[in-house]
């Protein structure tokens, strides 16, 4: 297979953590005889530092171009007072909505080696193994009118949750698509009881599942659906829900699993994919080599089975990242007693390796 690939490292941790996940592919097309391209371009901070917009135009040509997007962190404090429209956090979203990447697939399953990690009792998280299926294009971050105007007694700021028949019908396929690899339950997450929108959203969700008549579906207001991820985390299979929420739930899922570090994420839609993991930028600890690069690679094994449909090359990159936790190897967010502690890129030097002689 030829592939081409656009490698936009971003901000803080991103210059570190990516680097680690490109080892793993490079060596991925050496051992499996497939021919990547790796193309570096700028985006967030680091662009607008350089070329004064967050996503500049070379960047989105470069994406659209390639076959697949590996996405670090964007953002950080030296860019926060900027307008809202130059700050770094607005590339992610240009490249969401240029690309047509409707659906955020984030799975957090916990690594039983690392139930320790965790702050929940080993007995509620021991056989976590969920994805959220969040909508990534539509919603309150993308609905207008929107913004902030003057007032006679001070300001008023504006967001619109919107949603459209086809962009709630087309989340929930892929919800139940996926849901039919995994155990056949979805959840769909909601506030049907008080937003007109998710009324809609419940009523479409109930629609498409009729065409998925082998998938359970039961459905959840964001309120209880917050609780429960904390009550019985095991009781999720699939959960679909809109931008807004399944920003926040995920984060919380992805905090069952011992760390936000660990997790990795895929945005698809109808032509290239963009995987990152979905932490931050961590300003605090960039340039530190503290920073866990299982996430982007892991992210990486996703862009191998959903964009280029390279099973068996994904699984063994997953196989090197369980192989490296069972041999104790531990970067400080995911450190246990008894563990190897190391640093960014002495983590992904072990995955490496464990891949090259897997």
């Amino acid at each position: 297979m030829n592939a081409r690939m656009a490698v936009l490292a971003g901000d803080g941790v991103g210059q570190e953590i990516v680097p680690e996940a490109v080892k793993v592919l490079k060596a991925v097309g050496e051992r499996f005889h497939h021919t990547f391209e790796f193309v570096e371009g700028l985006v967030g901070g680091q662009a607008l530092d350089r070329v004064g917009v967050p996503l500049p135009d070379d960047t989105l040509a470069l994406a659209k171009e390639s076959d697949a997007v590996l996405l670090g962190a964007v953002g950080g404090p030296k860019w926060e007072g900027l307008e809202y429209r130059l700050r770094p956090e607005r590339a992610l979203l240009g490249l969401r909505e240029q690309l047509g990447l409707f659906a955020n697939l984030r799975p957090a399953k916990l690594y039983p080696m690392l139930a320790d990690a965790s702050t929940l009792k080993r007995e509620v998280i021991e056989g976590i193994d969920l994805l959220v299926v969040r909508e990534l294009t539509g919603g309150i971050y993308f609905g207008k009118p929107k913004g902030i105007e003057k007032t006679a007694d001070g300001e008023r700021g504006v967001n619109t949750e919107v949603y459209t028949t086809e962009e709630i019908r087309r989340i929930a396929k892929v919800a139940f698509e996926a849901a039919r690899k995994r155990r056949r339950k979805v959840v769909s997450v909601d506030k049907a009881n008080v937003l007109e929108s998710s009324e809609l959203w419940r009523r479409v969700v109930i629609e498409v599942h009729k065409g998925f008549p082998d998938v359970e579906l039961t459905h959840m207001y964001v309120d209880n659906c917050a609780m429960q991820l904390i009550r019985n985390p095991k009781q999720f299979d699939v959960l679909v829900t809109t931008n807004l929420f399944g920003d926040i739930l995920s984060d919380e899922a992805a905090m069952l699993t011992g760390s936000i570090g660990m997790l990795p994420s895929a945005s698809i839609g109808a032509t290239a994919g963009m995987y990152e993991p979905i932490h931050g930028s961590a300003p605090d600890i960039a340039g530190k080599n503290l920073a866990n690069p299982i996430a982007t690679i892991a992210s990486a094994a996703m862009l191998l089975a959903y964009q280029l449909r390279l099973d068996k090359e994904a699984e063994a990159v997953e196989r090197a990242i369980l192989l490296t936790l069972e041999q104790g190897y531990r970067t400080k967010d995911i450190q246990s007693p008894g563990g190897k502690l190391v640093g960014t890129k002495e983590m992904g030097e072990a995955i490496l390796r464990n891949f090259l002689q897997g």
